[in-house]
């Protein structure tokens, strides 16, 4: 069980968390025909926007309230009630989704109340939905929002149901998981003849592909459908500690049990994913994973040599915190320094002697004398001054192309981190030491041909 401390410094020096208002926006793009809104200043939306852009490099539908001085003071009802018509008007969307800021929230708008008052007033809003999740920057992290957000989309858009449909199971998907990992997790529960409903499903909305036409709104993601017949599946599988808190909304609403999982990057880890939806679906697990599953033995079994005794550092949300530090200490690596965003029930099962709420200057102090260096983008300047390797993982990864098709999760996705790791491990192996992979002199001068008398001009 790890210990957690929060670092005692009068400011963060070089941030390593991001804020729930960005983490629920992020949610929200899961959702299909959605426009997510912030409700807040136009630079709170300007600056999450630049952000994700730079991730994903893609076109991100984002919005705004568009608070000013005397609408901060005054309250922010006429603000919203003019972003919902516009944005109705203009985008048609299925769904517009608000966010709450550091700015609204210190005012206290009751936005719950705000759109009801707004549904009374406009009844032709009643083929849009609305969604709030109240997330102030000030307090919590980017994972915080995610969940809020997810839960509030639970609450909001989940129906109870009487009928149940025997092959239909959810997944509630963390904020950790890349648009790649996503859609590794849906191939595997269909191919045992599951149908899953993925919530946020940023795997249709935020995969990179190339559209045939030109839409304001999120493109794929999670239907309102499909949120309507969540309470018909037989189970929800959770991905990520975050996740519980929806998993129990949803549990409440339509009665469907849900099913932990904390990660699924690893050897143990899969093999009880594979063995529940086996025992959900009533079908054997395919030949097709137990040869994926030797791969992952045999890679692990390579790696292990270059992983053993390794000391890895790692800044990162909670639950991607998790999933990395508990893959390496299987593989042989020790954690000394884990430097986290926000506090999470997931550290009580983490078998390391402390995670750290801190920043990036805690990172690196904390790095300093390891092997390498794991966190985003903005942890590469630190990894050059401590002269260690550096793997880029969660968001934002701007400096690097293909965020979001990053896998790590299912035997394939732990076999290609495993390649991923160790190839740095080996790299700066070899270049730290040069002499460990340059042939001794005495066995080059045995293999250089001799000189006879005949050869000899």
């Amino acid at each position: 069980m790890a210990t957690l401390k929060t670092a005692s410094k009068a400011a963060a020096v070089n941030p390593l968390k991001m804020s729930q208002p960005l983490g629920a926006a992020y949610a929200f793009l899961g959702m299909n025909r959605c426009m997510p809104v912030m409700h807040g200043s136009q630079g709170c939306t300007s600056f999450g926007l630049v952000l994700l852009v730079r991730h994903f490099r893609e076109a991100i539908p984002l919005q705004t309230t568009a608070m000013n001085e005397v609408a901060s003071i005054m309250g922010g009802m006429e603000n919203i009630e003019k972003a919902i018509l516009n944005i109705r008007q203009r985008t048609k969307p299925d769904l517009i989704a608000i966010c709450s800021t550091g700015l609204t929230e210190t005012k206290g708008d009751d936005v719950d109340a705000y759109l009801q008052i707004i549904r009374l007033r406009h009844p032709e809003l009643a083929d849009t939905a609305l969604v709030y999740a109240s997330t102030p920057d000030y307090v919590g992290a980017f994972q915080d929002g995610w969940a809020k957000a997810v839960e509030a989309i639970v609450r909001a858009l989940a129906e109870p149901s009487t009928e149940k449909r025997p092959k239909q199971v959810n997944i509630l998907a963390g904020c950790h998981l890349t648009p790649a990992d996503i859609e590794e997790v849906r191939e595997i529960v269909e191919s045992f003849g599951l149908t899953a409903i993925v919530l946020p499903d940023v795997s249709g909305s935020l995969d990179g592909h190339m559209s045939d036409e030109f839409s304001p709104t999120t493109m794929g993601g999670t239907t309102l459908a499909e949120m309507k017949s969540m309470s018909a599946s037989v189970a929800t599988i959770a991905i990520g500690e975050q996740m519980r808190p929806a998993a129990q909304a949803l549990e409440l609403i339509g009665g469907v049990p849900y099913v932990m999982f904390e990660r699924l990057t690893g050897l143990e880890v899969n093999d009880r994913f594979l063995a529940t939806l086996s025992q959900l679906s009533g079908a054997p697990i395919a030949g097709k994973y137990r040869r994926l599953r030797s791969q992952l033995q045999d890679a692990m079994l390579d790696g292990h040599f270059f992983f053993g005794g390794k000391k890895v550092a790692i800044g990162a949300e909670p639950d991607l915190l998790v999933a990395l530090s508990a893959w390496l200490l299987e593989m042989g690596c020790e954690i000394p320094t884990a430097i986290t965003t926000t506090a999470s029930a997931a550290f009580e099962n983490l078998p390391i002697e402390q995670v750290t709420v801190g920043d990036l200057e805690d990172l690196e102090r904390g790095a300093a004398g390891c092997d390498l260096l794991i966190t985003h983008s903005h942890g590469r300047q630190a990894a050059e001054r401590l002269h260690i390797p550096f793997h880029r993982a969660g968001l934002p990864l701007f400096d690097r192309l293909g965020a979001g098709h990053q896998l790590s999760v299912g035997y394939r996705g732990t076999r290609g981190l495993i390649f991923e790791i160790g190839n740095l491990f080996l790299g700066d192996h070899h270049e730290r030491n040069p002499e460990t992979w340059r042939l001794p002199q005495s066995t080059l001068d045995a293999l250089a041909p001799r000189a006879t008398a005949s050869s000899t001009f």
